[in-house]
């Protein structure tokens, strides 16, 4: 590899670096980012998205479509400063003596840590690592899902979570999603994913979404809930359009937990 090809290359991998980071990138931004013009990054952008690195979509670049979400021990350490802020925003609208159903995933994990230090708290989850995490908090009654355990991400999904979440009715539920459509969908990898999410949903009287950037125009294949469902949207930055004006419009209340520079 010459020198010009050794640039092109380190060029390509750190924009899908990007891209992996933000979740959604405008084309100019790119190339002020870059130093290049609009021209030379929509070149490159298209030739990644032939080669199945991006993907366009109205409003610039982002990740392609997926049928299975990355491994757990990858997404516990992605964004994780994004998520950790996002948890402490959702745990100071939780007050104590609240019951709140907890679902799957990395953000939602993190925002069980961030309940630990609350009193009378009543949880309902369908993940084993939201009871590990307060298994050690005295002032949390945990309730876990039973079923057939799905590894290794540690969770109950489908018909048995559904029907679990089915037999209370929470002040809060604090769920993540795979990736947020251009339209407000809410999108998953799995249908049994949305199905537990959607009984949490449907069975709690605040519905509290929590996302970091990475999640808006990501693509998944299983759909379910909107955007305009939630009471609360709790994000760490303001996305890139089409979906800051969504962001604004869509859920009751919208929360921003900034990360600390």
């Amino acid at each position: 590899m010459n020198t010009r090809e050794g640039e092109i290359f380190s060029r390509d991998q750190s924009i899908v670096d990007l891209v992996s980071a933000k979740g959604l990138v405008d084309i100019h931004d790119l190339a002020e980012q870059f130093g290049v013009t609009p021209q030379t990054i929509r070149r490159t952008v298209n030739r990644l998205c032939e080669q199945g690195h991006l993907r366009r979509v109205h409003g610039g670049v982002t990740l392609p479509a997926s049928v299975s979400n990355l491994p757990w021990e990858t997404r516990q350490v992605q964004q994780l400063d994004a998520k950790r802020a996002i948890a402490t925003r959702v745990a100071a609208l939780i007050p104590d003596g609240s019951s709140v159903s907890i679902g799957l995933g990395t953000t939602p994990h993190q925002v069980a840590l961030a309940l630990r230090g609350h009193q009378d708290l009543r949880v309902m989850t369908n993940s084993l690592r939201v009871v590990l995490a307060l298994a050690a908090a005295p002032g949390v009654e945990v309730r876990v899902a039973g079923g057939a355990l799905r590894l290794p991400d540690m969770d109950v999904v489908g018909e048995a979570a559904a029907q679990f979440f089915g037999n209370f009715k929470t002040d809060f539920a604090v769920f993540g999603v795979g990736g947020i459509d251009e339209d407000g969908a809410l999108l998953d990898f799995d249908p049994a994913e949305v199905t537990a999410r959607e009984a949490m949903r449907m069975n709690c009287r605040n519905a509290v979404l929590v996302a970091d950037l990475t999640k808006f125009g990501r693509a998944a294949v299983a759909r379910g809930g909107s955007l305009r469902m939630m009471d609360h949207l709790v994000i760490n930055a303001r996305p890139a359009e089409p979906f800051d004006q969504l962001v604004e419009q869509a859920p009751r209340q919208l929360h921003l937990a900034e990360t600390r520079a």
